[in-house]
């Protein structure tokens, strides 16, 4: 790399090497090549082009050149055209049939169809490995009790498993919408400037193949379905659509990060990412383990969400049969989004296999926050004991906001005895039942067995 000239932090910091191929401008280059090969191909069987002309292609399909694309791209403004005329100076037999018949939508919406295709499947399969993992991690911990929190406030215990499951099962439901997506992506076809074929209809007029006859042969090289209707171009909603579905697996991703964020923090305690040997938290507070990798997850989340607006722009203003103002950003757009959302899940990955869960700093919420929390249970014993729910709902919060007061003026916490001494709840249960039911330790209800219902049914699909 030249660090002379600006470079994108996506050509080298964030993304993987196999997702930044796929966009890269060789691999474009030569996708571009491999279609006009196809289209050669196609024509070959009714006689447009000779045989020797086809292999003359296909033999110098993968020369690319882009040195000397860019010095004819000087002279003639267009990039796809500067390639055509780079491979022909490369085929002195098949040159001078290289794009017959076709316009640049057919050829370049072709490729970026295939690099859609392409990328989609890579962040398919990371997402299954992050799903793998998320679902080790809710198996070892579906029993182990934590506090929730609501509003960020102490509301009452759930699992460490059920929590993570609320990750996993919005996932799996990302997984799923990535597939469909990916199974949906279509091509232009070869339909010509503004979409009707004429150019080829003209072309094949004489022969024995269809307009459709030799589009399908060609998709079918290419392994691509083509949609029914193109204009001079692929309808623009299908990037939105992609982009939209990149960006709904981040929002989950981004809620994972978060989430984590707060629960590192010194307050809450019960969660750290991993953090290296010799890595450093702060330039200036040497005692700093700050969650970047979470924070570097959010970031990239936000870029990824405000992606899809500009794709929206894209589709509604592609007025009437193609104007090029969708050109510039498609260039930077699509990448961005696909080598953003692999990082996310890169880092993800790293996050939940590296997780440390403090279980001192579990224990701890619980003894401070779980005896408010299993007043709720209180509440339900005492009344199917003869009880009124309103005042024993009373009787609860003003004891309550007493031992609250005792807590956070650093005093323990007294609600327990508060409310084993208290005539109109000893009035319906003994005192020790009233000690027993509020220990929260075992308040979780069915969590357990839902955290581990999520886990099964992602083993089943990935």
């Amino acid at each position: 790399m030249n660090y002379e000239t600006y470079l994108s932090p996506f050509s080298w910091r964030y993304g993987s090497d196999a997702m930044r191929h796929i966009w890269s401008l060789a691999h474009k280059r030569r996708l571009w090549r491999r279609i006009w090969v196809a289209l050669a191909e196609a024509q070959s069987t009714v006689g447009l082009v000779s045989p020797e002309q086809v292999d003359d292609l296909r033999q110098h399909q993968d020369d690319i050149n882009i040195e000397r694309a860019h010095q004819l791209e000087q002279d003639l403004k267009h990039d796809l055209m500067a390639e055509v005329h780079t491979y022909a100076e490369q085929c002195p037999v098949g040159g001078g049939i290289i794009h017959l018949g076709a316009t640049s939508m057919d050829i370049e919406d072709n490729a970026d169809a295939l690099c859609l295709r392409d990328s989609t499947r890579l962040i398919l399969e990371k997402l299954a490995d992050v799903l793998g993992v998320l679902v080790d991690q809710i198996e070892t911990h579906a029993s182990t009790v934590c506090m929730a929190f609501t509003h960020i406030q102490p509301a009452e215990p759930t699992t460490l498993g059920y929590r993570l499951a609320f990750y996993a099962q919005d996932l799996l439901a990302d997984y799923h919408n990535l597939r469909r997506i990916h199974s949906g992506i279509r091509g232009k076809g070869f339909k010509g400037a503004v979409g009707t074929s004429a150019s080829y209809t003209q072309l094949l007029q004489h022969s024995a193949m269809t307009p459709r006859e030799m589009e399908a042969h060609i998709m079918q090289t290419l392994d691509l379905e083509a949609y029914e209707v193109a204009n001079q171009t692929y309808p623009r909603r299908q990037d939105w659509e992609v982009v939209t579905a990149l960006s709904g697996l981040a929002i989950t991703i981004a809620k994972f990060a978060f989430d984590l964020r707060i629960l590192q923090s010194p307050p809450f305690g019960e969660w750290r990412e991993p953090f290296g040997k010799s890595q450093i938290g702060s330039s200036a507070m040497p005692f700093k383990r700050n969650p970047v990798n979470a924070e570097n997850i959010n970031s990239l989340a936000r870029l990824v969400a405000a992606l899809p607006n500009v794709l929206w722009e894209n589709a509604a203003y592609n007025l009437l049969e193609r104007t090029l103002d969708d050109s510039g950003n498609r260039r930077e757009v699509l990448p961005t989004a696909f080598l953003a959302t692999d990082e996310l899940l890169l880092r993800m990955k790293r996050l939940l296999k590296g997780l440390t869960v403090d279980e001192h700093g579990v224990r701890r919420n619980m003894d401070i926050y779980g005896t408010f929390a299993a007043t709720e249970r209180l509440l339900m014993e005492a009344v199917r004991s003869g009880g009124n729910r309103q005042e024993l709902h009373e009787v609860i919060r003003e004891n309550s906001l007493k031992a609250w007061a005792d807590v956070q003026s650093g005093k323990p916490n007294p609600l327990v005895d508060l409310l084993a001494s208290d005539a109109t709840m000893t009035a319906l249960l003994e005192p020790d039942t009233i000690r027993e039911l509020l220990n929260a330790g075992d308040y979780v209800g069915d969590a357990p067995q839902r955290a581990m219902n999520i886990a099964n049914q992602i083993r089943v699909v990935v």
